[in-house]
């Protein structure tokens, strides 16, 4: 293919999920109102750490942008998704469809960061709950959110100026709910291969980076638990953990299983099954996780509640 005879791609069709028509009212039902409950989970968890001074700890203010995280990263993928189960053919320029993988990138390694920083922040506290105040301060905890975010930032570019260094000119079909990397990059036409291995390379590092620090982390928290003789006071300490490990099992099994196995190993069907669980689903479970497995959370939300009633 040479320069000469080549039009440039100046938009993309999604294909999205299916094309049974029965199908799409049915999807587009069920994902409005996933999309609904996300957005009113995630807005409801934001609204009840600021409001409740019982939540103004480290652990929240995490919470709390891991919410505003869910909500961009849900954002920036659905909306699309539900156009496409209205309209025959969801067409997106070029720009539009480089922005849409360029903030679903930061957004889902920015989740990455948070939860490791999440993982470290109960290890601080269950292993060294006397030094925790001081090593887990202002200072401390705005400096590991910035690098949460700087780190998703950084990620989405490299995979964002490789794949800008490539040639579209010839399909334009996603066959995709949304303007993933690997769809496009099978679009694309280059003799470099840099495209293919850096952005993968720097998504397992993220991964794996972040899956070693929850994984010692929590090494460290079972050790501690174990040592505590108390049943009553393990089971205590171990409680704040739960809601955690749920949502790192969910995010992590399903983003694992796109960016880290071989592309052969999987269908794109598949690939789109697992892609709707972390960008779509996961967001709308973690609010649901975190207010219905968290004793503080439940009690600062009846709290809420109770006070409100007085008031009207």
């Amino acid at each position: 293919m040479s320069g000469n005879n080549c039009t440039a791609v100046t938009e993309f069709i999604i294909l999205g999920l299916t094309d049974d028509p029965t199908l799409h009212v049915i999807l587009f039902v069920i994902f409005l109102g996933v999309y609904a409950v996300t957005l009113v989970g995630n807005l409801s968890i934001i609204t009840l750490i600021r409001t409740s001074s019982q939540l103004h700890t480290p652990m929240y203010l995490f919470l709390r942008h891991l919410a505003f995280v869910d909500i961009g990263y849900s954002s920036s993928v659905t909306p699309v998704m539900l156009k496409n189960f209205l309209v025959d053919k969801t067409i997106i320029p070029f720009g539009g469809c480089v922005a849409q993988l360029l903030f679903a990138a930061i957004f889902g390694t920015t989740e990455c960061f948070l939860l490791a920083v999440m993982a470290y922040d109960r290890y601080m506290a269950i292993c060294n709950p006397l030094l925790y105040s001081t090593n887990m301060s202002t200072r401390v905890c705005t400096l590991l959110l910035i690098t949460s975010y700087l780190g998703g930032c950084v990620n989405s570019w490299i995979s964002t100026c490789c794949l800008l260094n490539r040639s579209f000119c010839g399909p334009n079909k996603i066959n995709h709910f949304f303007c993933d990397y690997s769809p496009l990059l099978k679009l694309s036409y280059s003799q470099d291969n840099l495209a293919e291995i850096l952005p993968a390379t720097c998504s397992g590092l993220v991964i794996v980076i972040t899956m070693l620090v929850i994984l010692i982390s929590y090494v460290y928290i079972l050790f501690s638990v174990l040592k505590i003789r108390s049943t009553e006071g393990g089971s205590k300490a171990f409680s704040t953990c739960t809601s955690h490990l749920t949502a790192v099992t969910l995010f992590y099994g399903t983003t694992t299983f796109i960016y880290m196995m071989p592309n052969s190993s999987y269908t794109m069907d598949e690939n789109k099954v697992v892609s709707v669980i972390y960008t779509v689903m996961i967001p709308m479970l973690n609010p649901l996780i975190y207010s219905l497995r968290n004793n503080e959370v439940k009690g600062a939300l009846r709290k809420l509640m109770s006070r409100k009633h007085i008031f009207s």
